[in-house]
């Protein structure tokens, strides 16, 4: 550790507003997608996962890898998910010691429900103070950034 160089004035402040401005959104997001929807921001997330994947269905390692959840995390996830009718648990027509998460008719109904409220506060909390080129920003470094972190798991 002594060799590590500490963080200048200026990285310092960028690192603190990424992190507690990331955490105040999620948060938020969460905060007002329970309330109006019942569902979590996870929820959410899988149901998105899912809803773009073909025929609506997922290997439990791909949802874990993409939400970066532990396994045990992302059982417990879809576990409760399940029990609401969200989604179906199956083993994998090609691999029967994996299984795979199925987006049911009642989860893409309540992602369907969800998302203009979702989409309309995610615009409200971020995009609205955002120009085009921040936007740009934001896209590129986080994109570079998830990328190097999955390459280094």
């Amino acid at each position: 550790m002594s060799d590590t160089l500490p963080l200048n004035g200026a990285e310092l402040r960028a690192w603190r507003a990424v992190i507690d401005g990331s955490w105040h959104l999620q948060t938020r997001l969460d905060d007002e997608l329970r309330a109006d929807t019942g569902l979590s921001i996870s929820d959410y997330h899988v149901l998105v996962l899912l809803s773009e994947a073909p025929q609506r269905r997922l290997r439990m390692g791909e949802i874990a890898s993409r939400l970066v959840f532990s396994p045990s995390r992302l059982t417990y996830q879809i576990s409760a998910m399940e029990k609401r009718g969200l989604v179906r648990r199956q083993p994998c027509p090609d691999d029967r010691r994996g299984s795979e998460a199925v987006l049911t008719d009642e989860g893409l109904d309540q992602l369907r429900r969800a998302a203009p409220g979702h989409l309309t506060a995610v615009r409200r909390y971020l995009m609205d103070d955002l120009d085009e080129a921040e936007t740009e920003v934001l896209t590129r470094v986080f994109t570079r950034l998830q990328a190097r972190l999955r390459q280094t798991r």
